[in-house]
Order: C-alpha cells, then structure tokens, then sequence
C-alpha cells in the first residue's frame, strides 16, 4: 500500500538554522546505506561538536546553502546547494546539491520532490544552468527517485580521501 503524497503547501523550505544542526546530521546518518546505529547512537552522533563548526563553515560561505524541509513544524528533510563557478561550457555555472536526505518514516511522500524543485529554482536564480549530484551506489532507492524526476546518470563518479 502505497502512502499518501504531501501537498507542496505542507512542507517549507528554509535555509537551516543552528538549532537544526543535531537534527539534520541524524538525517544525513539514518540515509547512510550502511547505518546500523541505534537512535541513541546516532542522536550522540549528532552532538558532535565537529557538526557545529562544518555548520558554520557552510554558513560563511557565499556558495553554500544547507536547506531543511519542515512538515508540521518538524524538520524532515535536508539538503546541501553549493554553487560552482568554472571555465567548462563558456563560464557556466553549475550547482551542486549535496546531502539530500528525507526522514525515513517521510520518504515516499513527495518531499523529495519538493526540496529538489525548490533547489533547482534556487540554483537557476543564482545563474546555474546545470545542476550535479552524487549519490552512494547503495542508494538504489534514491537513484530511482532522481531518474523519476529527469536526473540523467551520465557520468561515473570517483572519490579519494586525501
């Protein structure tokens, strides 16, 4: 049985606030493919001090923006945007949305949706006209979710630690 879609006029987006910091890392965690912590592990995660100063590195940057998605007053979603000047295509500029990730007691409700429209409205009003992202190769769930909203998987990605 499939749940019930939300209206866009339930969820609003806004960019995060520090009071989201603990909420939005229990996100980014519980979308971990791998994720095997208990909620009390995760919520001690959470209060990382580390997430706190990532938080305002995000925040003073003028390219970066971290988005919440609230439902009812909770927050249930997140989302990174970072825009990326470059020389490729004559100077276009692209963006980048990182770290999307849907409660998962929400996912299947449309919220995805409606994070990805706002960002994509966001990254065009900023002068992106091209817009990446990645996601784990264990997401299956999420690669459906973005072919099912026009994301095309044209490029084989690669990362290293350094």
């Amino acid at each position: 049985m499939s749940k019930a879609k939300v209206e866009a006029s339930e969820i609003t987006i806004r960019p995060a606030r520090r009071e989201d910091i603990a909420r939005v890392a229990s996100l980014i965690m519980l979308g971990a493919p791998t994720q095997t912590m208990s909620a009390a592990q995760v919520a001690a995660e959470a209060a990382d001090p580390a997430y706190q100063r990532a938080f305002d590195e995000v925040q003073a940057s003028a390219d970066n923006t971290l988005f919440v998605a609230e439902r009812g007053g909770a927050v249930v979603g997140t989302f990174q945007v970072t825009i990326i000047p470059g020389l490729v295509a004559r100077g276009r500029k692209r963006a980048k949305f990182e770290s999307v990730h849907v409660a998962p007691e929400c996912r299947g409700l449309g919220i995805g949706a409606v994070m990805i429209a706002h960002a994509l409205a966001f990254a065009k009003e900023r002068g992106a006209e091209l817009v990446e992202l990645t996601s784990n190769k264990a997401r299956t769930d999420a690669h459906r979710f973005y072919r099912n909203i026009g994301f095309d998987q044209s490029h084989e990605g690669f990362k290293k630690l350094v």
